[in-house]
């Protein structure tokens, strides 16, 4: 049996996923299950927890997440480099797209007992996407990065009490459409150069690249509808030459993935994605501030073993169509 560690933050969901921890907990106490639980303190805490965790002893781990897209990222990038980490997760944030992207339940107790069913058998092997900063530093990504007005709004979303104040009506997502509206009026485009595994684009009036692991981000958005994280490669979307109006249209079509027939929207796939402009745009990763362009970001195949149901199904398809004599 693998040894079982929570990283918990208590201040995820403006608070709420303090909460959600003690159901957790007494749900693990009635299972007699046996974890060590660790509690984040300041940002950045959950990365150095997970990483105390992962280099403790040589023995196989479940590290869980417990908390939002935020606490992943971090909890991602402080075991990506020990392959006996399992990653999991429990939702206790305001977005979330991990459990969109993932196949995990949106709901903690129902994610809990999904996790404890597939502890019992060996987590897939899945992609992870690394960035490298013009000054050589590095981390990682699980769900996506962007750069350009997508970073600007995760940044603001991230120094803003906005965000608490909606949590505390649970209309978290909506904060995204908040800072969306707030900047649109005023944020100036750029030319963008990319480069696709070595082949050059340039993007005049650029409003933003997203590189994608996984379809989601931005609270239920999704923006690359074809991105898979078993694929090894990830899925480039360039939103550029169109009106701030034909934006919010594009906007409101991304929770559907409709945004992709727009022709002012290329959707690419590639292993190494450079992006360099002019101008110093923001960059996220997981929705977290990484700083700015210009940098590469790489797919690194079979990164992680993460407990979700994407396997899973798979194989009880699988069985049903042997049992059924299908082939």
């Amino acid at each position: 049996m693998k040894e079982l560690y929570f990283v918990i933050n208590p201040k995820a969901g403006n608070g709420h996923c303090y909460k959600i921890w003690r159901k957790i907990e007494l749900e693990l106490k009635a299972e007699e299950i046996s974890y060590l639980a660790f509690f984040t303190e300041y940002s950045g805490h959950a990365r150095k927890l997970a990483a105390q965790i992962a280099v403790q002893n040589n023995h196989s781990k479940i590290v869980v997440a417990v908390g939002g897209d935020g606490t992943l990222h971090e909890v991602v990038n402080g075991i990506i480099n020990h392959p006996t980490i399992t990653l999991g997760f429990i939702p206790g944030g305001s977005g979330n797209d991990f459990s969109r992207g993932f196949q995990i339940p949106s709901d903690p107790a129902a994610a809990l007992k999904v996790m404890l069913r597939l502890m019992k058998s060996d987590a897939p092997l899945l992609d992870a996407g690394k960035i490298t900063m013009q000054d050589k530093s590095e981390q990682y990504f699980i769900n996506n990065m962007g750069a350009g007005f997508d970073a600007l709004i995760a940044y603001q979303v991230n120094h803003s009490r906005v965000k608490a104040l909606l949590n505390k009506f649970s209309l978290g997502r909506l904060v995204y459409v908040y800072f969306l509206l707030k900047e649109l009026f005023c944020y100036k485009t750029s030319t963008i150069d990319l480069s696709i595994d070595g082949k050059e684009h340039k993007f005049k009036q650029t409003w933003f690249v997203t590189v994608s692991n996984q379809p989601y981000y931005g609270g239920g958005m999704k923006i690359a509808p074809a991105a898979e994280p078993q694929d090894g490669l990830l899925d480039i979307t360039v939103v550029h030459e169109l009106s701030r109006l034909k934006l919010l249209i594009v906007f409101i079509s991304v929770f559907w993935g409709k945004h992709i027939y727009f022709k002012e929207v290329k959707s690419f796939q590639g292993r190494a994605i450079t992006i360099r402009s002019d101008v110093k745009l923001y960059v996220h990763g997981d929705g977290e501030h990484a700083g700015h362009i210009p940098l590469k970001a790489e797919i690194i195949p079979k990164a992680l073993q993460v407990l979700t149901r994407m396997r899973y199904e798979d194989e009880v398809d699988l069985k049903e169509r042997d049992s059924n004599g299908i082939h």
